[in-house]
């Protein structure tokens, strides 16, 4: 047991399946049925983004057209797991996702000026706070009992163009999801100690 575990208002099981022992995994296994994938974005909703704007968008790849076409965009090291796992995610941002100021925002729309005045602000907002929602996917995953495999070694370029074509949303990461298939962890990698990363002042 570890501070973590001491600190933690959930028990020290859940600590280990969302954080201490969950691991990035490279092979999967199983099903993830169409409620299992709902709950996953169930869950993410809930992370706190700048003025509650969401940006994060979910693509989920199921059919065997669309898996062989976003495996196709991949790194060579990723498309066998890719290819192979139960369920896999695209994570884009909206690309104009301060025009749903009136559904995320309604009680205060002030701020919504700045970013239709300012394209390069919106896009890295967006962005920006969709890379947040990523974390929270990531451990909304974990929370249901699954591995998650994130990977940015893809041409998001090419995704772009294949399942986004109008320009409405811009992917940054892809993510296997799933049981943990055979040989799926390596050797732990090691993490930074509080005192190599964290300063008070």
């Amino acid at each position: 047991m570890t501070i973590a575990h001491e600190e933690a208002v959930i028990d020290a099981a859940a600590v280990d399946a969302i954080f201490a022992e969950a691991r990035t995994a490279n092979s999967f296994a199983g099903e993830v049925s169409e409620e299992q994938a709902r709950a996953i974005y169930e869950l993410t909703k809930f992370g706190p983004t700048a003025f509650n704007s969401q940006p994060l968008r979910v693509t989920y790849v199921r059919s065997d057209e669309a898996r062989a076409k976003l495996v196709e965009t991949l790194s060579p090291g990723n498309k066998a797991k890719t290819a192979s796992a139960p369920l896999v995610a695209v994570l884009s941002y909206d690309t104009a996702w301060h025009e749903q100021w009136d559904k995320f925002l309604p009680v205060y729309s002030a701020p919504k000026a700045m970013y239709d005045a300012n394209p390069e602000f919106t896009a890295t907002t967006g962005n920006n706070n969709a890379h947040l929602q990523a974390g929270y996917f990531i451990l909304a995953v974990r929370s249901l009992g699954f591995a998650a495999g994130p990977m940015t070694g893809a041409d998001f370029a090419a995704i772009d163009t294949e399942f986004f074509p109008a320009g409405d949303q811009k992917s940054f990461l892809v993510v296997n999801i799933g049981q943990p298939g055979p040989d799926a962890f390596g050797e732990a990698k090691p993490k930074f100690a509080y005192e190599d990363v964290v300063r008070t002042v």
